[in-house]
């Protein structure tokens, strides 16, 4: 991959990862041939696949009950300027109703992620699907336009994967300083304490002052000495 398609994804994303919010489009089973777009939130997994919540009686739901194809667009709006020359990333792929074993793989970090929706729980319609990009459209502005590879967006054997929450707890037990100075370097803050709470290849969530942050890597981490490494690199970049 070229040094600008390296970057384009590695925009891209931290566009998915920083956001959780998205308009999902579905073919309307009501009106034939047309596209209906729904607000929905979504939890971006470990692997870059996106995890969806969904009542039975929404309308994108009856849509995708009869086809799973659908497209999610994930934008930034500018605070000032031009917002045609804002970020947004396109993803075109098959939604997949996941049965009870796999949702229950996954429900945990669901709601870690998204805990306003634990709620939803008690409610019998609702249910996980699972939304694998097969195809991937960046716009990051005027001239950085580019269709991504979507053999270089997913990344399936992820080592550390059973060690997260050691990894987690040890963080932040033994080097909250580090976790809080990533922090502030990258988003130009000035907090005391962040907490780390999840952890993804491309990167980590926290939480400070009630607010929840993603702190990016520069390249994914699939292993545990990788992903060691990466946070080393960055307390001392940022420390």
């Amino acid at each position: 991959m070229s040094n600008k398609f390296s970057k384009y994804e590695n925009d891209a994303v931290r566009l998915m990862r920083e956001s959780e919010i998205g308009i999902l489009s579905t073919m309307s089973e009501k009106f034939s041939g047309y596209p209906f777009g729904s607000f929905v939130s979504y939890v971006s997994a470990k692997d870059r696949t996106i995890l969806f919540y969904f009542s039975d009686l929404a309308e994108h739901t009856k849509n995708l009950m009869q086809d799973s194809k659908s497209s999610l667009t994930i934008f930034k709006v500018n605070e000032k300027g031009d917002n045609q020359n804002s970020n947004r990333l396109t993803l075109l792929g098959d939604l997949d109703l996941m049965d009870k074993k796999r949702s229950d793989l996954i429900q945990d970090h669901y709601f870690n992620m998204l805990p306003e929706s634990k709620s939803y729980a008690n409610m019998h319609d609702f249910n996980f699907y699972k939304f694998v990009p097969s195809q991937i459209r960046w716009i990051g502005g005027f001239g950085a336009i580019a269709w991504l590879k979507p053999e270089d967006w997913h990344q399936l054997n992820i080592e550390w994967s059973e060690a997260e929450k050691d990894i987690i707890s040890h963080m932040n037990e033994d080097h909250s300083e580090a976790i809080t100075a990533s922090l502030n370097a990258q988003y130009g803050l000035n907090c005391d304490k962040a907490t780390m709470i999840s952890l993804c290849i491309d990167g980590y969530y926290v939480v400070a002052n009630e607010t929840k942050y993603f702190i990016s890597f520069d390249e994914p981490c699939l292993t545990r000495k990788s992903y060691k490494d990466m946070l080393v690199k960055q307390a001392r970049l940022y420390s």
